[in-house]
């Protein structure tokens, strides 16, 4: 019986994404079985001493599981990386990513177009750890004006949430490395490697919330931290500590990614279920379709809002208007995502008025859901961060799911002409 799959190959993202984990051999299935187990037997004592000692094979379920280990090697096929570890959420991840390089002391550079849970963790949780940041806005520019002599992390997004700008992310790279601190990227807007390989272009880690397209149909809830093979750990004093006892001198190449785990899963508990393993694994299986489709859909729609009276402004990188354009042709493949934001000088009316489109505080989702940012996802920011953000008053974010194109334009056009006349004023925002 032959265990090989393509894991061990160069194929393409499609073929990847539904036969990386699946062994081939007389009896085995065509498929992922899922792993509803608590605990893992040892067969002899030194068995199980070399097993915590090592963390090679299988425990205790909040460590590892058979079901979460297929979903983590397709994950890190699909991101070009060398270890994934998947977690219960996106935020559990992204509070992973950056625990596993940073303590009490250090510092972290992000950009301020960040989702604001990401915002939430820098301003208020790590603060209470020691872990000061700086919010600086999405240039290499900016970003090299932060950097401090105790900087362990730059953070950005690929596709900034909401303002939808783009990551410059060699260029973040090389600012990061010059210092001896690493590159995290969240990848989420990136479709797991289908839009973007932050890996690639110098990025030492990437995280997902896996509850978006890697799910992709708003059922179920997980997050990943997948890290690349390039990463350089020897100036940071949580990994060189103790001499010939360091976590560097004693897991090598695998440093980074044995923190992660101990951090996330083991010591956190963030653990993912397999049950939500077996599911993220099975919307992995149809992203690219999922996503190429969307992506499609929202630069027509971005196209049919930008020319529409009832729209101020639209927020998308696929637009040749867009100021981020050139850096999304540079750094994005297969389209430019599914999401966008865009100006309404009455977004309450316009909200109330749609049919077909959803208002919840999701994305990725195969239907089409819009919200108001500024109540809502990023209302816990000060003002300042908010506008920073790119989020005013009258922004609406907007993830465009696989519907017909056409329903989405004429459910647009009626909810704006109903803002329209809902006997507003004033110049639109732009």
């Amino acid at each position: 019986m032959s265990a090989e799959h393509p894991s061990a190959e160069i194929f393409e993202y499609e073929t990847q994404a539904v036969q990386v984990g699946i062994p081939r051999g007389l009896g085995d299935g065509v498929g992922i079985p899922i792993h509803q187990i608590a605990a893992f037997q040892f067969e002899t004592l030194e068995d199980g001493a070399s097993e915590f000692q090592h963390n090679t094979g299988y425990s205790y379920a909040r460590l590892q599981n058979p079901t979460v280990k297929i979903l983590e090697e397709r994950l890190s096929a699909l991101e070009g990386g060398a270890a994934t570890v998947a977690l219960s959420t996106g935020q559990a991840a992204t509070f992973t990513a950056m625990l596993s390089v940073c303590r009490s002391g250090d510092h972290i550079v992000a950009t301020s177009s960040l989702f604001g849970g990401t915002a939430g963790l820098l301003n208020n949780i790590l603060p209470l750890m020691g872990i000061t940041s700086t919010l600086v806005s999405n240039t290499p520019d900016a970003i090299r004006g932060a950097m401090q002599q105790s900087t362990r992390l730059v953070w950005a997004e690929t596709i900034g949430n909401p303002a939808a700008d783009i990551a410059d992310i060699a260029a973040c790279a090389d600012i990061a490395h010059a210092q001896g601190a690493l590159l995290g990227i969240d990848n989420t807007w990136g479709g797991v490697g289908y839009l973007c390989r932050p890996l690639s272009h110098g990025a030492d880690m990437v995280t997902h919330s896996l509850t978006k397209w890697a799910g992709g149909h708003g059922s179920v809830m997980g997050g990943s931290v997948t890290v690349g093979d390039r990463h350089d750990l020897g100036r940071n004093p949580i990994y060189t500590d103790g001499g010939g006892t360091s976590i560097l001198n004693v897991r090598g190449d695998s440093a980074l990614s044995w923190r992660q785990r101990w951090f996330g899963a083991h010591q956190l508990g963030m653990t993912l279920s397999p049950n939500s393993a077996f599911m993220i694994a099975q919307g992995l299986e149809t992203l690219a379709l999922r996503l190429s489709r969307e992506s499609a859909t929202a630069l027509e729609l971005a196209g049919f809002l930008e020319g529409h009276a009832g729209v101020g402004g639209v927020a998308y990188p696929g637009l040749e208007s867009s100021p981020h354009h050139a850096l999304a042709v540079q750094y994005l493949t297969g389209g430019f995502g599914a999401m966008m934001t865009f100006e309404v000088e009455s977004p309450a009316p316009f909200l109330a008025a749609l049919k077909v489109i959803r208002m919840a505080p999701n994305l990725g989702d195969t239907r089409t859901l819009v919200v108001h940012p500024w109540t809502t996802t990023h209302s816990r920011l000060p003002e300042t961060a908010r506008r920073a953000a790119g989020v005013t008053p009258h922004t609406i974010r907007m993830s465009v799911g696989v519907e017909s194109v056409e329903d989405l334009k004429r459910d647009l056009d009626q909810a704006l002409k109903v803002a329209l006349a809902a006997g507003q004023t004033g110049e639109l925002v732009r």
